[in-house]
This record gives C-alpha cells, sequence and structure tokens, in this order.
C-alpha cells in the first residue's frame, strides 16, 4: 500500500509502498479514506512532540474510513462499518491499523473528510473548556489563534456553551471565518495590544492558548481574578514563561490540556467528550471549517500550509484506493 513514511528526523517524509498491516487481538484494520492534518504532525517531523514514535513510522495521527478487518475479540466493530479514529500515527496512508477502543462510528450523513478533521480539534477543545477549564454560561472566553484547527473549534464551542467568545486571529479573512463560528468580538492580532483591548473590554475569565507568545502573557494579564489559562499548544513557536506573583495576586490558575493523554489515564472522560459532540453533529450545531482537501500524493503542500498557517480550520488529506 501507499504511505508517508518520515525515515529520521529532520528529514523529508516520503510518499513509498510498504507492506499492508494485519490486526492483532484488539485491533482493526481500516481503508483509510481520509486523513486530517495536525500541528503535531508538524512537530513529529522534528521530535519536537509528546509522543516520540520509534524511526521510522508512518505519518497521520487521525483517519476516517471503513473497516476492513477485524483481530480476534472485537464484538462491537465490524467490516464495512464507517469509522472516525485516533491512530497516533500511521494514518497517511492506504490502511492503518490500531485498536478498537480508539474507533468512533459515524453516520452516513457524516463526510470522510469532516470526520477525518474531527476528533482531535474538537476533542481538544471540548474537553479543555468543560473539563478543565469549567467554562460557564455568560463568562467571557479569549480564543488565540482563533481560525486554526483547534481554535475554531474553541471558538463553536465556547458559543454552545454559551459564553461571549473574543477571538484572536492574523487577517480579516481568519477573522471573518471566526465570526460565522460565533464569535462576538474579533481583534487582529497584527499590531495588536492586546491587554489593552482587552482591558476596555472588561477583561477574559478564560483564556484558550493554543499560540503561545508573544500573545500568551498579555492575555494572562487581562484575565479576571478566578480566571482560567488553558495552555493548548505553542504554534508561536515559544512556550510562556508567566511570573508565579501574577498567579498569586489576582487568584489566576493555568491549565494544561493533552488530549491525546486521555486515552492512558482517563479513557473514558474522552469517550463520553466525543459521544457529547458527535450528538451535537447530529443536532447541526457543529459545523466543522476545511480550508484544504489535498490527494495523497500532496501531502507535503498541506504540511507546508499548517507550517506557514496559510490554513483555516482543517487541513485534510484524501487517500484515494
Amino acid at each position: 500500500m501507499r504511505a508517508v513514511l518520515l525515515n529520521d528526523i529532520n528529514t523529508t517524509p516520503k510518499l513509498v509502498e510498504i507492506d499492508s498491516p494485519a490486526p492483532a487481538a484488539g485491533e482493526v484494520v481500516i481503508d483509510v479514506t481520509a486523513c486530517g492534518l495536525n500541528f503535531a504532525d508538524l512537530l513529529m517531523t522534528r521530535g519536537q512532540y509528546q509522543e516520540r514514535p520509534e524511526l521510522p513510522f508512518v505519518m497521520g495521527m487521525e483517519v476516517a474510513g471503513t473497516i476492513a478487518s477485524v483481530g480476534a475479540g472485537v464484538e462491537t466493530l465490524h467490516a464495512g462499518m464507517r469509522v472516525a479514529a485516533f491512530t497516533g500515527r500511521g494514518g497517511l496512508a492506504q490502511q492503518v491499523c490500531c485498536p478498537a477502543a480508539w474507533c468512533v462510528p459515524i453516520t452516513d450523513s457524516m463526510p470522510f473528510t469532516e470526520a477525518a478533521g474531527f476528533l482531535v480539534a474538537y476533542g481538544t477543545s471540548h474537553l479543555a473548556l468543560t473539563t478543565r477549564g469549567q467554562l460557564q454560561a455568560g463568562e467571557t472566553l479569549l480564543v488565540l489563534g482563533a481560525a486554526g484547527g483547534v481554535g475554531l473549534t474553541a471558538v463553536e464551542i465556547g458559543k454552545a456553551l454559551g459564553a461571549r467568545v473574543i477571538a484572536v486571529a492574523r487577517g480579516a479573512e481568519k477573522l471573518e471565518i471566526a465570526r460565522k463560528s460565533g464569535a462576538d468580538i474579533c481583534l487582529d492580532s497584527e499590531g495588536l495590544d492586546l491587554r489593552a483591548e482587552l482591558k476596555a473590554l472588561g477583561g477574559v475569565d478564560v483564556v484558550y492558548d493554543a499560540i503561545g507568545e508573544p500573545l500568551a502573557t498579555p492575555a494572562l494579564r487581562a484575565l479576571r481574578p478566578e480566571g482560567r489559562f488553558l495552555a493548548i499548544g505553542f504554534a508561536g513557536g515559544t512556550v510562556p514563561q508567566f511570573p508565579a506573583n501574577i498567579l498569586l495576586v489576582k487568584n489566576l490558575t493555568v491549565i494544561g490540556l493533552y488530549w491525546g493523554g486521555y486515552l492512558k489515564f482517563a479513557p473514558h472522560k474522552l469517550a463520553a467528550s466525543l459521544s457529547t459532540l458527535m450528538a451535537w453533529y447530529a443536532e447541526g450545531k457543529l459545523h466543522p471549517h476545511i480550508s484544504h482537501v489535498l490527494p495523497l500524493d500532496r501531502f507535503a503542500e498541506g504540511l507546508d500550509l499548517l507550517r506557514n498557517r496559510k490554513s483555516t480550520g482543517k487541513v485534510v488529506i484524501s487517500i484515494a484506493k
């Protein structure tokens, strides 16, 4: 089968032919129709992600497709079922093998392209805002990187939870996308005095930060007493370093969220979150935004779109059979 293989850190991934997988006990093989790209894929090529698969490995963290075969002991899934799955790796290929527990059945009405970019982005924002950030109706949510893969879902979920949402992104086009996803106030990050602007707006209760510096510190300083700062990622390249005295004086909380980690220590929380999100999607409350769908042989273009921050929402790779 065709697959995108990374042979070594800081090298260019290659589209190659490798053997098709076979499921072990408790596993399934999925015929991949689409694979969602994530900023984490870029970090993996640099050896900078929390998870470091043994080299060489096939790239691609989340997929959607049809189950081709199941291993021993798999009873809830069967060949022919439509599923989305968080695979961690292996998704940029015509087939991928993963634990059955990592699969989420999807309805016939959910396009594979939307399903392929759904789990990580929506799952991250939902767990962050509900379980970790405890966002309440009537509070003000600030989303940094509001037009990106996870940021846009935070805008959408924040509105669904009843918050006032302030979106920060670069450029009118990205801000318009955030507005259409529910943002009440849109701020262009270019030349922005973020702390002053947020102070004029009355401050915020929760910060959702997928960017890091230079916006993270002024966002933290704009939090109201007992505010919560959600550290989601560092697409800007610089990890924030917060003075503890700021946290003390205003009774602030800085909270980390690594969505994939829930598979290891609290999979029931992840499963419950995804169940809620799939129900919201079926009810028409969520509208995934995909800026680019590219064929497998153009996967490098997709990674470049993420690297240069030229995409909005998700970039999805279509896997031709």
